[in-house]
């Protein structure tokens, strides 16, 4: 379906379809190649939420690269360390994100190029020049790449989360694919609503798999309370994910804006990231339907709880049953604990990773038994339900 719409763009409305995503994803995997670019490499990303966003993602993933998005919201120092911890051989800007791109990468010895999307600043080369000047046809060694995204650093300094790809192939699913086809029922008839930054992992995640499975992402360049009321309708939008603090923003609109608008496509809303106040998720629930479902998973991708709306009211307060990994809750010596009884939460049997030049903390997150934990503390009720309680770390 090449020429079925894969992203547009909330505010301009500027759609990328299928057929252009493929073509400039295929072009920019060349010239990742052309510049000398193999498999295992790392491309960096200070990209804001942009039309070309996934071409990037998805053309680095064909080259086989981890591909690291750095928030557009750090100081040049805090860009920097990222740039320079993940070994970047390559970076794309912006011309909004230049000032701190520039400043950042002024004197990092190991990039080889510096691209930048509208508009080229001095010592980069001009982004959609350089695509254009490569083929169009699929590069003839793909290999799957993979995300590697920072933490947010709340205890001290971001550190990078590497998951080595499932498989070698391009396409293979992975589990998030399966999850969102298998429980949430995203496919060919979904419209995806992205209100978040694209450098966020589930962000990242949900919509490159959205694009995946064929679907069509409405990407926000900014999140407003009552524009992505208005996007829903006008869209007809059936999938969406947000932050409890969206559902807050929503629910405080007045109820003339809130009945302004038409929210019957949706199929499907799910929330994760942080806690969601038990009133605030009730009344999201009578808003909407019983078509709410909550996650919880980090960066690392070690593991995943989920639970629907129906099973949310009748454990009010969980945050689901695991789909990715199995649960265990334990003390500090690493003992397992009883139901009811609140430890760190650990996942078994999950997606390996590895803290990028930390073997310290990649081997403080683990027991030897080989379960991980994101560090959080919780407990597992009678029925497998999950219930956070508390961080392990505090800044």
């Amino acid at each position: 379906t090449p020429d079925k719409p894969a992203i547009v763009m909330a505010g301009s409305g500027t759609t990328v379809t299928y057929g252009e995503l493929e073509e400039r994803s295929n072009r920019f995997a060349h010239l990742l190649r052309e510049t000398g670019l193999r498999a295992g490499d790392h491309v960096a990303l200070i990209v804001e939420n942009h039309t070309r966003y996934y071409e990037l993602c998805f053309g680095a993933h064909r080259a086989g690269l981890v591909y690291t998005a750095i928030s557009t919201r750090l100081t040049v120092g805090e860009a920097r360390y990222i740039v320079e911890d993940c070994g970047a051989k390559a970076i794309v800007a912006t011309l909004a994100t230049a000032a701190v791109a520039c400043a950042a990468v002024e004197g990092v010895e190991a990039l080889r190029a510096r691209w930048m999307i509208d508009g080229a600043a001095s010592g980069w080369d001009g982004y959609e020049a350089a695509i254009a000047a490569q083929p169009a046809e699929r590069i003839p060694d793909e290999v799957a790449g993979c995300d590697m995204l920072y933490s947010s650093g709340t205890t001290g300094r971001p550190k990078g989360v590497f998951v080595p790809p499932d498989a070698g192939a391009i396409d293979a699913p992975v589990a998030l694919t399966e999850t969102m086809r298998n429980r949430y029922r995203v496919g060919e008839d979904t419209v995806y609503l992205s209100p978040a930054p694209l450098y966020h992992a589930a962000p990242l995640r949900f919509n490159f798999n959205v694009l995946r499975l064929g679907g069509t992402c409405v990407v926000m360049e900014h999140f407003d309370a009552e524009a992505f009321l208005r996007l829903v309708a006008a869209h007809r939008i059936t999938h969406t994910q947000v932050v409890p603090t969206m559902f807050v923003r929503m629910l405080k609109l007045p109820p003339a804006v809130r009945a302004r608008h038409d929210v019957s496509s949706l199929r499907c809303a799910i929330h994760a990231a942080a806690p969601c106040p038990i009133p605030v998720k009730r009344q999201i629930i009578e808003w909407w339907g019983p078509i709410v479902w909550e996650y919880y998973a980090g960066t690392e991708g070690n593991g995943m709880t989920l639970c629907d709306s129906h099973e949310w009211l009748a454990h009010e307060g969980t945050v689901g049953r695991a789909v990715v990994g199995e649960l265990h809750v334990c003390d500090d010596d690493g003992r397992e604990l009883p139901t009811g009884e609140a430890g760190t939460i650990y996942f078994a049997n999950g997606r390996p990773f590895e803290y990028h030049r930390d073997p310290d903390k990649t081997a403080g997150s683990r027991l030897p038994n080989g379960w991980t934990t994101l560090g959080d503390v919780g407990y597992v009720d009678a029925d497998g339900f999950l219930y956070l309680t508390d961080r392990k770390a505090h800044m």
